[in-house]
């Protein structure tokens, strides 16, 4: 493979920029236009795990910057590939013609995710928690972050590892049985191949079951905040973004079209969108941003519907509860006011709330009803779950197949047939943890990465 370059921080000014070369060729690449301050000293005699201070010329051997080169020894770095890091001034001018002199010097751009790429072709990661170092960058709370670190530091791997060799096992112990009756191997009793079944389908259920919970923590939890108008919906988008992100006016239909914000929910990113009024209107563009309104509470992970508690129930707010079913979080607003709502009204909802949004009275008490109704509260974000609907779909194939064996156990069928499923299952577990996987399918996986990564 060609050594490959690409500058590894993002855009922009900084105090420093880093650029990152890795290849067969990578310490002779950077000999070429890096030279030491130790006089007569190369960059390739440099010790793995070493940095030294370079004077960095540009493609016409022009002194450019003075940096620091490090480098990584194969196969003890990140690609498993000799990797050098040059870190120069952060200028977007000076980190472009750094990379210009490594690609003029033979390397050639790297393409999105290459570098981990080459991590995993060259066993350093495996797939899940290539995935996982995708999404470690993009991050945006404690949670998230938390789960992709458990995945990069091989949670998920791990146990996938236990479930293929247990299955690995029994496959191999009934293929002995019916390949070499000649050496009196011992019959797989079908209460031991039971247990082993039964236990691995437990596993598979676990992690296909949680993967909902565990998207909620990777990708951040999509919430909708929706009533008639009037109600207060801006004043708690406001109160839960900490800033002020939406108008608040008395006039009916000030919000005409999705304002969105990120907030942290103990942790957890929350996307909250603060939708147009609903109410029947003549109004052309608010008639769009009330149909807009309704498409996000049917894509919602999370339904945050406001009430008036100081007025009596109107029409609009029967028929939000009657199209939310269930499901969703009453907030009854300006507590501070009185209360003349019914609780009949809300029988539909999993918790009701009371809450002034002006004064802030009752916020955490919010907070704390959103956390339940996720059923987030007590997670560990930190254990083996599933990231993406990739490792999903590769689960689910896995458990068919073990519940497919089970019921070939529990049907009389032959030893043989229950090890085809066996086999199925084994092939779908490799190709979650990349054991097995296209080339096509590899590239996907590192298509959405950024370059330098």
């Amino acid at each position: 493979m060609p050594t490959i370059a690409a500058i590894s921080t993002p855009a922009g000014t900084g105090g420093i920029a880093v650029i990152r070369i890795s290849g067969e060729d990578a310490l002779k690449v950077t000999d070429a236009f890096c030279r030491r301050f130790a006089e007569g000293r190369s960059v390739s005699e440099l010790a793995g795990g070493r940095a030294a201070r370079v004077r960095i010329l540009d493609e016409h051997g022009e002194p450019l910057d003075d940096g620091l080169v490090t480098v990584f020894r194969a196969p003890a770095s990140y690609t498993g590939e000799d990797t050098v890091e040059i870190s120069c001034h952060g200028g977007a001018y000076l980190a472009r013609a750094v990379l210009r002199s490594a690609l003029a010097s033979g390397a050639v751009p790297a393409g999105p995710g290459e570098f981990t790429k080459r991590a995993f072709l060259n066993g350093k990661l495996s797939l899940t928690q290539a995935e996982a170092v995708m999404r470690l960058i993009s991050a945006e709370g404690r949670s998230s972050a938390k789960a992709a670190l458990s995945l990069l530091e091989g949670s998920l791997s791990a146990s996938l590892r236990k479930l293929r060799e247990r299955l690995n096992d029994t496959a191999a112990h009934i293929s002995a049985w019916i390949d070499f009756p000649e050496e009196d191997v011992e019959e797989v009793s079908p209460e031991a191949l039971e247990e082993t079944l039964v236990y691995v389908c437990g596993e598979l259920e676990t992690l296909v079951r949680g993967y909902d919970r565990g998207r909620l923590v990777s990708d951040g939890i999509n919430a909708v905040i929706c009533g008639r108008p009037n109600v207060g919906k801006s004043t708690l988008m406001n109160l839960l973004s900490g800033c002020e992100r939406s108008i608040v006016a008395s006039v009916p239909g000030t919000t005409r079209d999705i304002v969105e914000d990120s907030v942290q929910l103990e942790g957890y990113t929350l996307r909250l969108s603060d939708t147009a009024g609903l109410r029947e209107t003549s109004d052309e563009v608010e008639s769009i941003g009330v149909e807009r309104a309704k498409r996000r509470i049917e894509q919602a992970d999370l339904v945050l519907a406001v009430f008036e508690g100081s007025e009596e129930a109107l029409r609009e707010d029967i028929e939000l509860t009657e199209t939310l079913k269930g499901g969703y979080i009453a907030v009854v607003n300006k507590s501070d006011l009185g209360q003349k709502l019914s609780p009949e009204l809300f029988k539909g909802a999993r918790e009701v709330v009371y809450i002034s949004a002006k004064t802030g009275e009752g916020f955490e008490r919010l907070r704390e009803a959103m956390l339940r109704a996720l059923e987030l509260d007590g997670l560990d974000a930190s254990a083996p779950m599933l990231a993406g609907e990739r490792q999903l779909c590769c689960a689910k194939a896995a458990l068919d197949a073990v519940r497919e064996a089970l019921d070939a156990l529990h049907g009389g069928m032959t030893l043989d047939a229950i090890w085809v499923c066996l086999q199925s299952a084994l092939g779908s577990l490799c190709e979650l943890d990349g054991l097995s996987a296209e080339e096509s399918m590899i590239d996907a996986v590192f298509r959405d990465f950024c370059v330098g990564k």
